[in-house]
């Protein structure tokens, strides 16, 4: 049973009038153009080498430096509840995505924390960040890989 309340497949959201169950299935949590796919081409473009997607560590990385043991996350605003202007809080079922966002930005300080413990070097950028700011991200990246 779903913990969400309602029907996501009967009510409609105002994005496009679809259906929250199709609203939500297109976000993706890998391979989003305004993160990952984004921080790859930035990548690319400065030459940056070593990089591995999808390596197996704990909390999934985005990003993974195995040689210089860094990881780097690119987390979108919203889903981890970063207090920004781009990030608009819902309306409806507030206290249900409080308590989902609050839930996530408690994983990612748990994740961080043992990979940390770990010997890992943990880089967090906003998805805002990247948008705004991309070659300051990528300067925080390579100071820390150097």
């Amino acid at each position: 049973m779903s913990r969400w309340p309602g029907n996501a497949n009967r009510e409609k959201t105002t994005f496009g009038g679809l259906f929250r169950g199709a609203l939500m299935s297109r976000v993706r949590s890998s391979g989003n153009a305004t993160t990952e796919l984004k921080l790859v081409a930035i990548f690319r473009k400065a030459g940056i080498t070593g990089w591995r997607r999808g390596y197996p560590l704990l909390g999934k990385p985005d990003f993974t430096f195995p040689l210089q043991r860094v990881v780097v996350f690119v987390d979108g605003c919203f889903w981890h509840g970063h207090s920004c202007g781009r990030n608009l809080q819902p309306k409806t079922n507030s206290d249900v995505w409080r308590v989902k966002i609050q839930a996530n930005k408690s994983r990612d300080r748990r994740v961080s924390r043992a990979l940390r413990k770990k010997g890992w070097t943990v880089i967090r950028i906003w998805e805002c960040s990247l948008v705004k700011m991309p070659n300051a991200c990528l300067r925080r990246i390579v100071r820390v890989l150097n």
